[in-house]
């Protein structure tokens, strides 16, 4: 495959490149997802269309008490198993929740796990990149001198980018990184399309 535009989380496909087909229960849905929901995703799956499980994942900020945190932790909990069982990568939406969402990996890893929309320390980083997992990156990285220190620690063997539900291109997205790399835009789309051809078509 030549190197292209991969845009590996987008809520306004454009047909540019590669865009990840995804399934998955937000974990702001957590409240109202139940069983039926669970095997609506679960047929979805089955149905080998889908490429990952996501976005899913936790997000404290969203969640206003224990009880939303707990629905947000056993759903999270649910998606990874159906993960697990139909050999899927999962796409992780994370905020202020990386410590638990990081245990949870722990009782059941899929195949691979992609941190979409990155925004953590460097230290962070490191933790989820020596469990050999990638991180994503899109307009937000730009705005946190701290995420933009764990985009230059992060390999390229291990680096996406997207981008998310902002306006911005793909290529705009793209051309920014490379400059904070020191890279060519060409060396990046070489370096995603290949990541995404390990973990998606060959893995």
């Amino acid at each position: 495959m030549n190197p292209v535009f991969v845009n590996i989380h987008t809520h306004r496909p454009t047909g540019c490149g590669i865009e990840l087909r995804t399934a998955g229960i937000h974990p702001w849905d957590a409240p109202q997802a139940d069983a039926a929901a669970l095997d609506r995703l679960a047929r979805e799956l089955e149905s080998g269309g889908v490429q990952a499980v996501g976005e899913t994942g936790l997000d404290f900020v969203q969640a206003a008490d224990n009880g939303t945190r707990q629905a947000q932790i056993e759903l999270f909990r649910a998606q990874l198993a159906l993960a697990c069982r139909y050999g899927l990568p999962v796409v992780l939406h994370c905020v202020k929740a990386f410590e638990q969402t990081m245990r949870l990996l722990r009782e059941q890893e899929p195949r691979a796990v992609i941190f979409h929309g990155f925004i953590g320390s460097p230290e962070q980083a490191r933790q989820a990149l020596e469990r050999g997992y990638c991180l994503s990156f899109g307009e937000r990285t730009f705005a946190s001198p701290r995420t933009v220190e764990a985009l230059k620690e992060t390999p390229l063997s291990q680096l996406f980018l997207e981008t998310d539900d902002s306006e911005t291109s793909v290529k705009t997205i793209y051309t920014r990184v490379a400059g904070l790399l020191a890279l060519s835009v060409e060396e990046l789309k070489r370096a995603t399309t290949e990541n995404y051809e390990r973990i998606f078509i060959h893995g």
